[in-house]
């Protein structure tokens, strides 16, 4: 992932940038951090964040005119809120002292002509950057047209207090001294910044047709090289603002110290001023709440009235994804972080890849491009990530090794299969019920290959084997290719028909990569042929939440054909409130489950919560992943196919060891049931007795039946065992492929009691 493409997709994530608020401010104030302090009565906060950005915040504090309030999310809603009374009530309740540090003092000159809000927030701003700054004023007293304003609503106490700092700093300042030329300036000071509020004077500088000094919108540069001006001086200014002063007058400082070093005026200041907002906000569901009135206008706020008000602040922000998504919640931040944790991860060459596991745990469904304002898409950035590192010898095999080794059962002679309907020899269609399915419910294969032969005139085909998803989703692209060429070639074999999916995943993978294969999904096909006549399920709820398939959630027309097929069976749907488009993942996806399950067992459990009705699944996985954790759910084909009771809902999907030798038996079954084929089955010469609590804990740990007898047959063979002290039981290991077993084990009559087995998820390198 280079540099170009990194910042391209961090761009998408827009939670970083500023809220309307901060941006519809000429200072970019940050309103909701005063805001959120308010909340928390931290008014020394709230201050501090407010003076960072406004040099005299008792006075702006109460008479900003608040641009800020354009850009409020309430105002969408009703009124916006009253920042500058929030802000207020900071100064008003806070005895911070804020430090004035300025850099070490340099030779050059400049001079600031009018001593109002702009002429005085130059003279610091400069006088920080360590300038010799000479003030001239040609009244009496500092803050020009503000003592105009009522005593009321801006107590001289307060304009006293804000301008004491000028006691602190060197600034020189000419009380009485109107400057009409700028001669005399020219020749002393090496920049002058001319801030006179209404003093019409255009001190032979190029003006517009309406008088007023022509200046540079960005940069405040005048006709005159080193001569600024802001204020009421600039000819778009239509109304005096006094946050606008402040604005112009570090602007101005800005630009004079650019001057001052040869640098650009205009180079990366877009956003210095009032800017839009690419923050987004969700409103929808917001209440309508008015704004809180002081009791007392020209006081402020209470405290208790501030705390009401900045209770209706929404504290802007995005993180729709993270709202959406378990996974990312999960590692409490954001896309635009989690992006660059994962350059940095794959950019690692010595060390730890300590984002390997996040990395891992996403689901790749895609949800978070979904709900994205920006499109941002993590399970594309993981999916890459993965097969870099899997490219770069960095990812460790023991991750997806559990996964990858059940991919490699499903694609051997132990599963796979490929046939012609028997008395075809041609197939216009070719059944592919994918890996999961047969591992869950065999029986629906059979029954369901049993009705398309009957239903189809033209041969209907058979395929058995696993299209490689977990190959896919581990980054193993070498991998996924070779299964995905072998599936190819089988498909051809049969003379290339169209393949019917009864998994969505596999639906999705043989759409994107076998070009030329025509593939339709068995719910699609059903709605349009018609579905076994038959048992109906009337003791089953009459109303069911679907869930869709994550990896088909822009398939419309899978999606409203279960719907059609649930219609015509007797049930409503109710819609989930993610569902369709914006469905979530069962915690399978992306093997989520192998990699993190403690997350994969949040996003079961939320999803699972969303109704209290029994759910409906077109997904093996999906169903038995809801049922483990207490959720009743139905697969599309036992409501189709009838089922023995209301239990089955609640049937528990086989453990891992079941799963595979449902698939071997499946293949013995058909072809000895479909095909008349003669099929030799392999006779147990050894007992092996597990309790049902070991087997509990070996599912826990995704550790097969045949795992534990490889390590027995190991130590049984080569003697590679210990055994306890006290007691007849062995303990022994065995490394068959990235994980290493280990076993305790005991001989007993024909065969062995197994007492416990777990394992090292760990590659051992020189």
């Amino acid at each position: 992932m280079d540099q170009k493409l990194l910042h391209q997709r961090e761009a998408k994530c827009v939670q970083d940038n500023p809220p309307g608020c901060t941006t519809n401010c000429p200072v970019h104030v940050d309103a909701r951090g005063v805001i959120a302090s308010v909340r928390k009565e931290d008014y020394a906060a709230g201050f501090t964040l407010f003076h960072k950005m406004v040099p005299f915040p008792g006075i702006i504090s109460r008479i900003c005119d608040q641009p800020c309030q354009q850009g409020c999310k309430r105002r969408e809603i009703e009124e916006p809120v009253n920042i500058r009374a929030l802000e207020q009530i900071c100064v008003e309740n806070s005895a911070a002292i804020i430090n004035f540090a300025a850099l070490p003092a340099k030779k050059r000159t400049v001079a600031i002509v009018g001593a109002g809000l702009s002429g005085l927030t130059a003279a610091l701003e400069l006088s920080r950057k360590g300038y010799k700054v000479a003030l001239f004023e040609a009244t009496d007293r500092l803050g020009g047209s503000i003592w105009d304003i009522s005593e009321k609503r801006l107590p001289r106490h307060v304009i006293d207090n804000d301008f004491s700092i000028f006691e602190k700093i060197l600034v020189e300042i000419y009380y009485h001294t109107l400057i009409i030329s700028l001669d005399s300036l020219d020749e002393k000071f090496d920049a002058i910044y001319l801030g006179t509020g209404l003093y019409q004077n255009n001190f032979g500088l190029t003006v517009s047709a309406n008088g007023k000094i022509n200046v540079d919108v960005v940069s405040l540069a005048t006709s005159y090289p080193k001569v600024f001006a802001g204020g009421s001086l600039r000819s778009h200014t239509g109304k005096r603002s006094p946050i606008t002063s402040i604005a112009d007058g570090k602007i101005a400082a800005v630009s004079i110290d650019r001057f001052l070093q040869n640098a650009s005026l205009t180079a990366n200041r877009e956003n210095e001023r009032t800017y839009a907002s690419l923050l987004f906000t969700n409103i929808t569901g917001v209440k309508p709440e008015p704004t809180v009135a002081a009791a007392d206008p020209d006081s402020g706020y209470t405290k208790a009235e501030a705390s009401r008000e900045a209770n209706r602040c929404l504290l802007c922000e995005c993180l729709e994804c993270v709202k959406a998504c378990e996974y990312l919640a999960h590692y409490k931040g954001y896309p635009k972080r989690y992006v660059r944790e994962v350059y940095n991860n794959l950019s690692i060459v010595m060390g730890i890849h300590r984002a390997n596991k996040m990395i891992n745990s996403c689901s790749l469904c895609g949800l978070c491009e979904q709900v994205c304002p920006g499109k941002l898409n993590m399970g594309e950035i993981c999916r890459e990530a993965r097969r870099t590192m899997v490219e770069k010898g960095k990812m460790p095999p023991s991750t997806h090794d559990f996964a990858l080794r059940d991919m490699q059962f499903s694609t051997s002679d132990k599963f796979m299969l490929t046939r012609h309907q028997p008395g075809f020899a041609d197939s216009e269609l070719v059944f592919y019920p994918g890996c999961q399915l047969a591992a869950s419910s065999p029986e629906h294969v059979i029954k369901i290959y049993r009705f398309l032969c009957e239903k189809v005139a033209g041969g209907v085909g058979l395929m058995l084997g696993c299209c490689g998803a977990p190959a896919s989703w581990a980054g193993q692209a070498t991998i996924f290719q070779e299964k995905m060429q072998n599936l190819k070639a089988n498909w051809r074999s049969l003379g290339s028909p169209k393949v019917i999916t009864a998994c969505p995943t596999c639906y999705r993978l043989l759409t994107d990569n076998v070009a030329d294969m025509k593939v339709e999904s068995l719910w699609t096909l059903l709605e349009r042929i018609g579905i076994p006549e038959g048992k109906r399920l009337a003791e089953a709820p009459q109303k069911l939440a679907v869930h869709d398939s994550c990896t088909i959630r822009h398939d419309v027309a899978i999606q409203s054909s279960v719907r059609s097929l649930l219609s015509k069976l007797g049930y409503q749907v109710e819609e989930l409130p993610l569902s369709r488009e914006k469905t979530v993942c069962c915690g399978y996806g992306g093997l989520m489950l192998y990699a993190n399950p403690e997350v994969a067992h949040k996003v079961i459990d939320r999803r699972i919560q969303e109704s209290e009705l029994d759910y409906l699944a077109y997904c093996a996985m999906c169903r038995d992943n809801f049922v483990s954790q207490g959720k009743r759910s139905y697969h599309l084909l036992d409501l189709i196919f009838g089922f023995a009771g209301n239990h089955t809902a609640e049937q528990a999907g086989p453990g891992y060891s079941q799963r595979q030798e449902n698939r071997a038996r499946l293949k013995q079954t058909m072809l000895k049931e479909i095909w008349g084929e003669k099929v030799e089955e392999a006779q147990a010469t050894v007992l092996f007795y597990i309790s049902e609590e070991v087997l509990a804990i070996m599912e826990e740990r995704q550790i097969l039946i045949d795992d534990v007898i490889k390590v027995i047959d190991h130590a049984e063979s080569t003697g590679e065992k210990l055994q306890e002290s006290v007691g007849d039981y062995f303990i022994a290991y065995f490394q068959p492929a990235s994980v290493t077993y280990w076993v305790e084990y005991k001989p007993q009559g024909d065969g062995f009691v197994v007492r416990n087995a777990y394992c090292h998820r760990i590659e051992i390198t020189e």
